[in-house]
């Protein structure tokens, strides 16, 4: 993904995405502060395991901070006029159902940033996504996944 292009966003997905900032920035940042101090109480840290583990979550949080404040900056939030048809596009729920299982699924379409699998929300970037993109309901795509050939029929779009 070009990390200058602009980040369609649902609205969900966008307050999702300034959530998990202000919790990292005011909550995460104090409590891992505080770890470390404690650690630093303890004494000698060159062979401090609770200062290694509380300097490593620190450098894994302004590093997520600083992943959230790019995207952020190129978010844009999807509007409803940005999908003028019946097509699949960014924001679009998709029932599918397997034409081999019979089996059916729900999906919404979102952006990789807030592609989120266990609550039903698949990137656009992904094989099945890139895949649904600019089909309407009625149409039958296949998709090539590492299970083999998958079959999908679109029921409804909305």
């Amino acid at each position: 993904m070009d990390h200058t292009e602009e980040l369609l966003l649902t609205k969900d997905g966008l307050e999702k995405l300034e959530k998990e900032l202000s919790h990292l920035r005011t909550v995460k940042r104090k409590e891992v502060a505080a770890r470390i101090k404690q650690a630093i109480s303890f004494g000698d840290i060159t062979d401090n395991s609770e200062y290694e583990d509380a300097k490593n979550e620190q450098a894994f949080i302004e590093g997520r901070i600083i992943t959230l404040e790019k995207l952020l900056r190129r978010a844009r939030l999807l509007e409803k006029d940005d999908k003028s048809d019946h097509s699949i596009g960014l924001g679009s729920l998709v029932k599918l159902k397997d034409l081999d299982s019979g089996e059916v699924f729900e999906y919404t379409m979102v952006s990789t940033a807030e592609a989120d699998p266990s609550e039903k929300k698949i990137s656009n970037e992904s094989p099945v996504g890139k895949a649904l993109i600019g089909h309407a309901a009625g149409d039958e795509v296949e998709i090539k996944a590492p299970v083999g050939l998958v079959r999908y029929k679109i029921e409804e779009v909305e």
